[in-house]
């Protein structure tokens, strides 16, 4: 998962709004979302390589979703998989503080990673990388393959897209965003250490490419009335919508 825009509390009529870019190499296998078998209130996609998840949420109302931090000097064939800390929370009971505070203290089994945790009531993040762990504050946020709004190109279109969509209560403004290949000027691509010609390839909220790209696409939205919708668009080399699946259920009444 490459980017996350996220409005947590930031209007009344919805406790959390995400849109998120799964981005990852087209060879790892990957099954679109669905409610899982083993753990029936758990709705996520999953990988099939290691069996986690990138983005997922509940019945009962949890959220969390993953990125990895960029890195290219980073490598480690022992590392486990960052795709297990998203699973964890969402089938455990743990407030999103306590899960974010206790994980800082292994982070170091995984490679970098960006971690967002909620349970309805509360956001946290964990940035491994910094050790940065905290509440996430009510508003409109974005994460990349940096800090928690880092103001990368695609983080400021991201953190547009979704106050113009949680102000319109529209998820249009979120896939445009989502489906967005522009490129970014050179003068304002970050440096990560993997050379011009990859940041700019990596620069769009939708990168595309037969190698690498974006694999899905996803918006959830939880009401504060309970409704809970959830759509995932799968994306081709070119970029272009595949299959979609969408879910609608109603979280339980505190």
């Amino acid at each position: 998962m490459c980017l996350i825009a996220v409005a947590f509390r930031a209007h009344p009529d919805f406790d959390l709004v995400v849109a998120a870019n799964r981005d990852e190499w087209r060879a790892r296998p990957a099954a679109p979302a669905a409610w899982w078998p083993e753990h029936p209130d758990l709705l996520a996609g999953r990988d099939l390589e290691a069996g986690g998840t990138w983005l997922g949420v509940t019945r009962g109302g949890r959220f969390a979703a993953v990125t990895n931090f960029r890195d290219p000097s980073e490598r480690s064939a022992s590392a486990r998989s960052r795709g297990e800390l998203v699973t964890a929370f969402l089938i455990g009971d743990a407030s999103p503080i306590d899960f974010v505070r206790e994980l800082a203290a292994r982070a170091s089994d995984y490679r970098g990673f960006n971690l967002l945790a909620g349970d309805g009531a509360r956001l946290a993040y964990l940035g491994s990388r910094s050790g940065t762990w905290h509440d996430v504050e009510p508003g409109v946020h974005a994460l990349s393959n940096h800090q928690l709004d880092e103001p990368w190109p695609k983080v400021r279109r991201a953190r547009a897209a979704m106050t113009a969509s949680v102000a319109a209560g529209d998820d249009g403004p979120l896939f445009d965003m989502l489906s967005d290949t522009t490129a970014a000027p050179d003068h304002e691509l970050p440096d990560t250490g993997v050379g011009l010609d990859w940041e700019r390839r990596l620069a769009p909220p939708l990168i595309t490419g037969a190698d690498y790209g974006t694999r899905v696409s996803t918006v959830l939205r939880v009401a504060t009335s309970g409704e809970v919708r959830f759509e995932e668009r799968t994306r081709d080399a070119a970029g272009a919508v595949t299959s979609t699946a969408a879910f609608t259920f109603a979280r339980p009444a505190p």
